[in-house]
């Protein structure tokens, strides 16, 4: 049995992350850790919300890759989702200490676009409102 009340809220949480990111995707001022910081909230709590509405319990961690994982053993085909793995260090590591003058930026529309291909894929595996 799915989780849908807690895919919901996490689904409703990641929309605002992603709001966020559209609002900040040409501001050149802003640093890189706080787009990706958002990328990574927003595909976390997304790839949460697939987990749930599986029915599976996701564990408490900001790794995109074990969520992946998590959700390749059973049977999603998460390939087009791999390359938001780059963006766990931005949940804790480059929050706090920054990417570095030498990081490499952000391509913040294909970021953007990334995180909304899989909120598309999530929603899609939501029921309808009149459903248990």
């Amino acid at each position: 049995m799915s989780d849908t009340k807690c895919a919901r809220m996490l689904l409703e949480a990641a929309r605002r992350d992603i709001e966020a990111l559209r609002v900040m995707r040409h501001s050149d001022g802003l640093p890189e850790e706080v787009y990706g910081f958002h990328v990574q909230q927003a595909s976390e709590k997304l790839l949460k919300a697939w987990i749930a509405l599986l029915g599976a319990s996701y564990p408490l961690t900001h790794s995109i890759e074990t969520l992946l994982k998590l959700l390749a053993e059973r049977g999603i085909d998460t390939e087009p989702f791999v390359d938001l793995s780059a963006y766990t260090p931005y949940a804790v590591e480059f929050r706090y200490a920054g990417v570095g003058p030498d990081a490499k930026p952000i391509n913040r529309v294909g970021a953007l676009e990334g995180v909304e291909a899989l909120l598309e894929q999530v929603e899609g595996h939501l029921p309808d409102d009149d459903e248990p």
